[in-house]
């Protein structure tokens, strides 16, 4: 099955996304309260519905890219964002994005892929972010899916993906998961290494 654009299109209309709780997840909303920097150059790709993208625009965050292969989830999520420029929101691949940023957030993303791509998904990040910026987000820590997304995995599955270009590396159990979620998410941080490898 090709997971491209008409795909998520599809569930987008049919509304067959089973993993989207219909607001911002507590790892990502705590995580957006404790930046101070407004001025950071943020990606969120394959935004879906979007919860996190609405709540760093509620926050004040002008610097925001959000990317997602469907144009479905703009119909709903552009209005809620009224001041931000038209580019802001990309319709297109993210493997065929290019751009320079302090941070990308991660929010099913990673398990909307076939994991036959985990490892082009943490090169392409590299690309994309700016020396010592990061990677955050959460990380499904469970096995899912086999022949459709949501498809999941395990720490120890993951790492191998980061071993090159990344410092700091954070995978832990996440401790404020929503309860339907608690045990099964992992919150990673992955600083990108400066190109003198520090």
């Amino acid at each position: 099955m090709q997971f491209d654009e008409e795909y998520w299109s599809i569930r987008y209309k049919q509304q067959r996304m089973g993993w989207d709780v219909g607001k911002v997840t507590t790892p990502i909303k705590e995580y957006i309260d404790q930046l101070e920097d407004k001025t950071l150059r943020i990606l969120v790709p394959g935004c879906g519905s979007g919860y996190e993208v609405k709540y760093l625009y509620d926050k004040g965050f002008e610097h925001v890219k959000v990317i997602d292969l469907s144009p479905e989830p703009f119909k709903t999520l552009i209005p809620h964002c009224p001041n931000w420029e038209k580019e802001a929101f990309i319709i297109g691949d993210f493997f065929d994005h290019e751009g320079d940023y302090d941070l990308i957030l991660e929010q099913t993303f990673f398990c909307s892929l076939i994991p036959g791509l985990r490892q082009a998904y943490a090169d392409k990040m590299l690309k994309l972010l700016a020396p010592h910026g990061k990677l955050v987000g959460v990380l499904f820590n469970v096995n899912l899916g086999i022949d459709n997304p949501p498809f999941g995995g395990n720490k120890e599955q993951y790492l191998d993906f980061f071993k090159q270009g990344y410092k700091n590396i954070v995978f832990d159990n996440c401790y404020n998961s929503i309860p339907p979620r608690a045990g099964a998410e992992l919150f990673i941080i992955l600083s990108k290494m400066s190109k003198l490898g520090h």
